[in-house]
């Protein structure tokens, strides 16, 4: 079987995609894969790094600046012309997209050849990518059932959940004593997204320096970017922990008791499969504002707390990571309404549907 697969931009649009690929890679011992990604974004890094061919065009998303759009519909033009190429010589069987601007030419290519597609779709709200695909698509799968409605052109839509949460339950462990934490002492894990954020760092120091004589204790992952400038004249209190990275990060959140994160797709599905109480802080700065409706999914459902980036304090945050740490009734309604959300199966019922647009061809 072969395969084209396109993701780009965020984690939470790439790690995905790697999930897919890693479970058809079980189902199916002569897999080969062809990922098209931009040539400038984490998918340039991540995906080679684990051995999977890569092509990279060139291609940026639209934004208020006309004369860098005007250029960029150059771009788009010329980006599917070569996927068209690329996809005639590697002759997959499916072409999969699992959202960001790259894959716009990538499936548009894979239509005229007249190759199955597959989209998927992270957020609450939907990309304007996969809106403006899905009505070509074959195959369309959701991580929010309430995205359905959505989707009323598509050929078929599904509600398979999120394929990085099932990824999650059979990652690795990490302890909390495997990173210099105390394995008796209740964890809140602080991450702000995959490439960190700049506009909460101020606030998250306020946090921190509040919560030294707290009865948890605190990580925090900056993002690489802003690692140095945070803990630069830092003082840290002895319960907080600050690391620029972590590799598995969903194998520490099974061993943290409650998370202050962005609500990317990515780290939601993690959150909602490993059952872990989280207080949220959409980043406004995502199109469609998809981070919040994201929250709102499990904020509406008393499965977790959410505060806008607007409304955020250092004061603020303690004073609920401290409520809800400290209230083992709200704390276990929470986590009993996140184990009824979540969904387990989501690589699996995905590769399924898949068998399935093939007509048993795997």
């Amino acid at each position: 079987m072969r395969i084209v697969v396109s993701a780009g931009g965020t984690g939470g649009h790439i790690y995905p995609a790697l999930a897919i690929v890693n479970k058809l890679k079980e189902e199916c011992k002569n897999l080969e894969v062809l990922y098209i990604g931009t040539k400038n974004r984490m998918e340039s890094e991540i995906v080679p790094n684990r051995g999977i061919p890569y092509e990279g065009i060139e291609i940026y998303g639209f934004s208020k600046n006309i004369m860098k759009d005007i250029k960029n519909i150059f771009y788009i033009n010329k980006s599917y012309k070569k996927c068209v190429k690329l996809i005639k010589d590697f002759n997959p069987d499916l072409v999969l997209g699992f959202g960001g601007y790259v894959t716009y030419p990538v499936l548009k290519a894979a239509k005229k050849l007249k190759i199955k597609t597959f989209l998927h779709e992270q957020n609450s709200i939907v990309g304007k990518t996969n809106r403006v695909l899905s009505k070509d698509i074959d195959l369309v799968a959701v991580s929010f059932e309430s995205t359905k409605e959505s989707f009323k052109k598509a050929k078929k839509v599904i509600y398979s959940g999120n394929p990085c949460g099932e990824a999650s339950l059979s990652t690795k462990e990490i302890k909390k004593s495997d990173i210099g934490l105390d394995n008796n002492k209740k964890l809140v894990l602080v991450v702000a997204g995959s490439l960190g954020s700049s506009s909460m760092n101020a606030k998250l120091k306020e946090f921190i320096l509040m919560s030294r004589k707290s009865n948890y204790q605190i990580l925090y992952i900056t993002g690489k970017k802003y690692y140095e400038d945070f803990i630069k004249d830092l003082k840290l209190p002895s319960n907080v922990k600050v690391l620029p990275y972590l590799d598995n990060l969903a194998g520490l959140i099974k061993n943290t008791d409650l998370m202050v994160t962005r609500a990317g797709a990515s780290t939601m599905s993690e959150i909602l499969a490993l059952n872990v109480p989280a207080i949220f802080i959409p980043s406004p700065y995502v199109a469609n504002n998809h981070q919040f409706y994201n929250a709102k999914e499990i904020v509406d459902k008393k499965a977790g707390m959410m505060i806008e980036e607007k409304d955020l304090t250092g004061e603020k945050l303690f004073l609920e990571v401290t409520e809800i740490l400290n209230n083992e009734e709200k704390y276990q309604i929470m986590k009993n309404n996140l184990k009824n959300m979540g969904r387990t199966d989501s690589s699996e019922l995905i590769v399924n549907e898949i068998k399935v647009i093939l007509n048993g061809k795997y």
